[in-house]
């Protein structure tokens, strides 16, 4: 989930320390003195870009492929298939599958799983399912892997803030994230000049936990002097960025940095693109304020409080209607 930002022309270079890869070793055992190592890490990338590549993460391959797989073949599809899935535009949630531009989406979380929602004036619906064999299985067990791991890496995070390593775990323990699956169609011309697949955005949950392919056209990250930076896949490896709540959680300490995703090369453009995105967002009655250790009599806190469901809630309207418009305008074919 995402808010859209002006950002400034492209500018794509390779990754760089900008964007480090951190094994978290979280597929081994590990001594305190190597988690001390990866705190600093993950500290270090917090502090500057807020994107980070993790390998040593713990979620089994074939937990990913499988995911990867029952999507392709849910997108490929008939469209009155994927209609009868359709999430409803009052939802923030958005359970179920939606299209706007060149992109097509399918959502699910935890919360459509349950017979009662936290708070019942922001989250009401269920999930909806595809009539596709084992494809909940799927979504659910990856769910469930990439869930783990990111109550983990919040562990580093308070960490790397400071705090107990526990920090975090109360504000998650009811967590409302949304896991959205974003298919990227081949294309049967080349895209015009300046086109994106993903406009420029920053995140607003916590962290984003994403899995891409290898197809063509991907994230690129804006760095601090205005240029972009590609995020290449790497297999075996998740990226991770944080998302405007850990920067008001910081109190601007750590920034939510801006990215999207650009079209492929003309000689690329029959090929998709598959990316899986976990946007960790925490418990909806969850108060987001201060990290105590953010701030001082030099540096107050700079956000007033604000409960997780009613931040995600506003932010996912927002983000919404902005979407209708771009899908009418696209409609009606004018600027």
């Amino acid at each position: 989930m995402s808010d859209p930002i002006q950002a400034p022309a492209p500018q794509a270079v390779v990754v760089d320390g900008y964007v480090p890869v951190i094994d978290l070793g979280l597929d081994r055992p590990s001594r305190p003195e190597q988690r001390a190592s990866v705190v600093r890490a993950v500290a270090q990338a917090c502090e500057t870009s807020g994107f980070f590549v993790v390998t040593g993460h713990g979620v089994p391959q074939r937990m990913i492929d499988r995911l990867h797989g029952a999507a392709r073949t849910f997108f490929a599809g008939p469209q009155q298939v994927k209609e009868r899935v359709a999430a409803s535009p009052l939802e923030p949630l958005q359970h179920g599958y939606s299209a706007y531009g060149g992109l097509e989406m399918y959502c699910a979380s935890r919360l459509g799983e349950s017979e009662g929602a936290q708070d019942t004036r922001v989250l009401v619906s269920r999930n909806q399912w595809p009539d596709q064999p084992r494809f909940r299985e799927a979504f659910l067990d990856y769910y469930e892997a990439v869930s783990q791991l990111s109550l983990k890496v919040m562990g580093l995070m308070a960490s790397s803030l400071g705090m107990p390593a526990d920090w975090f775990d109360d504000k998650f323990d009811r967590h409302m994230t949304p896991l959205g699956i974003n298919y990227y169609p081949a294309l049967a011309e080349p895209p015009p000049p300046g086109a994106l697949r993903n406009e420029e955005h920053t995140d607003f949950g916590t962290v984003t936990v994403l899995h891409q392919d290898d197809g063509p056209g991907g994230l690129q990250v804006l760095d601090q002097e205005g240029g972009w930076l590609d995020v290449p896949p790497i297999p075996g490896t998740f990226v991770i960025n944080l998302g405007r709540l850990m920067t008001m959680w910081t109190n601007d300490r750590w920034p939510s940095t801006v990215h999207r995703v650009v079209m492929p090369r003309p000689d690329q453009i029959h090929r998709d693109r598959v990316s899986v995105a976990f946007f960790f967002q925490p418990n909806s009655e969850a108060l987001i304020e201060c990290v105590p250790s953010c701030a001082d009599e030099d540096s107050p806190p700079r956000h007033p409080g604000v409960r997780s469901g009613d931040y995600f809630t506003a932010r996912s309207r927002r983000a919404f209607v902005r979407r209708s418009m771009l899908l009418k305008t696209q409609q009606n074919g004018t600027p």
